[in-house]
């Protein structure tokens, strides 16, 4: 046998079989089912799988694993435009999957072999492990085209007790604990095995493992949520109108979804407001062309003598854009964001002329085209500084850093489900809008045309929602907070940080491995 390699702790077709349910159990962690230490035990069990293979049999693991997993927590995207764009998705994300998953197969080859001490084992490899973990999350969450980080292990953490990590190390830093304190603990147990499989007696190691192990998520779990400077309240009116919003919905009229979110303000007319807020797309009509949904905003805006802030699909020369438009009472338009990343093949197909080829009736269907944003996501509402971020934009770590750093005191988070039905995509979005509160100390007003909609306070709890599929309005005075959170500060450099230490031990550990001697030929 080599010494690169051990013998699989598991035979290929029980790897496989872990796998394929390592992946549909970390699928329980994350909304709606939400069992969230059910992560761990997923990332375990892959973990597991992983060890002992040759290259070729850890990629059919990970891929496994990927597969696994993605087919069920992206199941909603069957929904907009059917099962070819949810496999293609599930399988570009699991080939994502499965290259990581051999990184962390070669350092558990290599690592041992040049750190072959039990510091080596249990200090330095969970680390490794989880550093590479990072780096795999990070990259398929920019590349290709913007990338998907829809899934990330800390996205299942909203509820869980390292919640209060999220403001110190962002999203990419609580998935590199989740995953060392995993792989640390498949560390503990495995010299606890070897020791027992080679009659050693070490009566200690397996006490001392756990302690040491329980000290750490002990001392994790201790540490407070950062808390950012109190700036006051807002007064909100977020608004759910319960309209036929969706893509290929079949509606009555053109300005059926605005009629609709006009309707259900109406009650909050004659509150004490500082703002109305509309979800991303309430209006379906572009009031910078129609003059008849300029008027009917305008009519909501002076009622109630408010600024409203609504989502709309502006045109501006050949460019179409996702937009959030800020309205003044008397006076109109006075800001507007464009969404900065659009959903490629959901908002636009990159490389139109390459893929239309392949699947010519499906990317017929994707006939908008939506053009990038160059503008900034805050508002100046009457001296108050709002963040505002379209849909999947809240899942963009730099962009919602932004935000917060640009100097916004409370997150407006517009959004349109429509097109998910009641499938788990809405409520996996608003755990995510909850991590960003706790994440940038900020207030979140997550309000969509169907639901889910929340307004979540900067501790991530829940101030107020409506059902999904209801029509409704919250209305609160809402926390306003100023100052950044460590993680808001950091930005990238935590995951930088760790998959660039992963990758750099891993080299190192490839370049000075032992070799099985050559053997000289006559």
């Amino acid at each position: 046998m080599s010494a690169d390699r051990r013998r699989p702790l598991l035979p290929l077709w029980a790897a496989l079989l872990v796998a394929l349910s390592a992946g549909w159990i970390t699928d329980l962690a994350f909304p709606d089912t939400g069992v969230w230490p059910l992560a761990f035990v997923g990332a375990g069990l892959v973990l597991i799988a992983l060890q002992g293979r040759r290259p070729r049999s850890s990629l059919l693991v990970g891929f496994v694993f990927g597969m696994s997993f993605y087919l069920i927590h992206i199941q909603w995207a069957t929904l907009f435009l059917g099962v070819v764009p949810w496999l293609a998705l599930s399988t570009l994300e699991s080939l994502f999957v499965a290259v990581g998953m051999l990184l962390i197969t070669l350092a558990y080859a290599w690592v041992p072999r040049v750190w072959p001490t039990r510091a080596g084992r249990v200090g330095l490899l969970p680390v490794v492990i989880a550093g590479l973990w990072t780096a795999r999350e990070g990259i398929s969450a920019v590349w290709p085209y913007g990338g998907f980080s829809w899934g990330r292990l800390a996205m299942s953490e909203s509820e869980g007790p390292l919640r209060d990590l999220f403001p110190w190390l962002g999203m990419a830093g609580v998935s590199f604990v989740m995953v060392w304190l995993t792989a640390l603990t498949v560390a503990v147990a495995g010299e606890w095995w070897r020791g027992r499989a080679k009659r050693r007696i070490l009566p200690a190691t397996l006490p001392a493992g756990l302690l040491a192990l329980g000290i750490a998520v002990s001392a994790l779990i201790a540490v407070p949520g950062w808390q950012t400077s109190e700036a006051g309240t807002m007064s909100v009116a977020a608004v759910q109108g319960n309209t036929p919003s969706g893509y290929f919905d079949q509606r009555d009229y053109q300005g059926q979804i605005l009629d609709g979110h006009i309707a259900a303000t109406l009650p909050a007319l004659d509150d004490d407001l500082d703002v109305i807020v509309w979800p991303e797309g309430a209006a379906d009509l572009d009031p910078l062309e129609s003059t008849a949904a300029a008027e009917a905003i305008d009519l909501v805006a002076q009622a109630a003598d408010v600024p409203v802030v609504l989502g709309t699909i502006t045109e501006r020369g050949d460019d179409s854009y996702n937009s959030s438009l800020l309205w003044q009472p008397g006076v109109g338009v006075t800001d507007l964001y464009d969404k900065r990343h659009p959903v490629p093949f959901g908002e636009y197909v990159p490389d139109r002329e390459f893929w239309e080829p392949f699947a010519p009736d499906l990317i017929g269907l994707i006939g908008r085209e939506y053009t990038p944003g160059t503008t900034d996501p805050v508002f100046d509402i009457d001296g108050v500084l709002a963040g505002v971020n379209i849909c999947f934009d809240i899942v963009d770590d730099a962009l919602m850093r932004e935000t917060a750093i640009d100097g916004a005191e409370i997150i407006f988070a517009q959004t349109n489900n429509a097109d998910f039905g009641r499938t788990d995509e809405s409520v996996q979005q608003l755990a995510i809008a909850r991590i960003r509160a706790l994440e940038l100390g900020r207030s979140v007003v997550n309000i969509s045309t169907v639901g889910s909609s929340a307004v979540i306070a900067p501790d991530g709890s829940a101030l107020d929602s409506i059902p999904v599929y209801t029509t409704g309005l919250m209305r609160d005075d809402v926390p306003l907070r100023e100052g950044l959170t460590p993680a808001a500060v950091a930005g990238g450099q935590v995951e930088q940080l760790a998959g660039g230490f992963g990758l750099l031990v891993l080299l190192i550990a490839g370049v000075l491995r032992p070799r099985r001697p050559s053997i000289k030929r006559r």
